[in-house]
């Protein structure tokens, strides 16, 4: 198992990255809030989990080690596969995945693209004694994003384009959290990212 990159950034793309270790360069496929703190021609560490099938090797990177836990934990319930464990990544971060499950909130589960109330139930069941509570993992995340990054607009649009929202439903959305936030100052990514979806849930 490849359990994490230590290389210099070759490229990124909307849904992941290229990272050059000893002169061979590896994709990975990101949630937008690891890819917010990857930039190119700079070094870089990735926790990663390596997901084989009869066709193809994808490797999924991640700005922490809990987070590539929590990734590989989501897999083993029922019906959840690796690009709906990324999904629930890009939405929720670790530990409000914990505080989703120990709650029974199936409101914060279903936000989710993929996942409707029949799976939210099923997934507490399955992960709630699993998952662990908030804040028992050590301490770790991504960098923030820098200035010479994409725009926050087109890296959430990516991100929602990514999940699986129309462009045109993506903008909408994006266009109603930048009236909320009042335009003095750019959002998180992931902080905007994740308030884009609560209002595309709502529709």
């Amino acid at each position: 198992m490849i359990a994490h990159l230590n290389g210099t950034v070759a490229g990124v793309s909307p849904d992941g990255a290229v990272i050059d270790v000893g002169g061979v360069g590896l994709r990975v496929q990101c949630t937008p809030d690891t890819l917010a703190s990857l930039k190119p021609g700079e070094a870089a560490r990735v926790a990663t989990s390596l997901v084989v099938r009869e066709d193809s090797l994808t490797l999924f990177g991640f700005g922490s080690e809990d987070e590539r836990n929590v990734f590989e934990l989501l897999q083993t319930a029922s019906g959840i596969g690796p690009r709906l464990a990324l999904a629930m990544l890009a939405v929720h971060s670790p530990d409000a995945l914990r505080r989703a499950v120990a709650a029974e909130d199936l409101n914060a589960l279903t936000m989710v693209p993929g996942i409707g109330k029949k799976g939210a139930q099923r997934i507490v069941l399955e992960l709630k004694d699993r998952l662990g509570a908030p804040g028992e993992a050590a301490a770790g995340g991504t960098a923030p994003a820098r200035k010479d990054q994409p725009s926050w607009r087109d890296q959430v649009q990516s991100g929602l384009v990514n999940l699986g929202w129309p462009a045109r439903e993506a903008e909408a959305a994006i266009a109603a959290v930048e009236a909320e936030s009042g335009g003095d100052q750019p959002p998180d990514v992931a902080t905007a990212l994740r308030a884009a979806l609560r209002k595309l849930s709502r529709q």
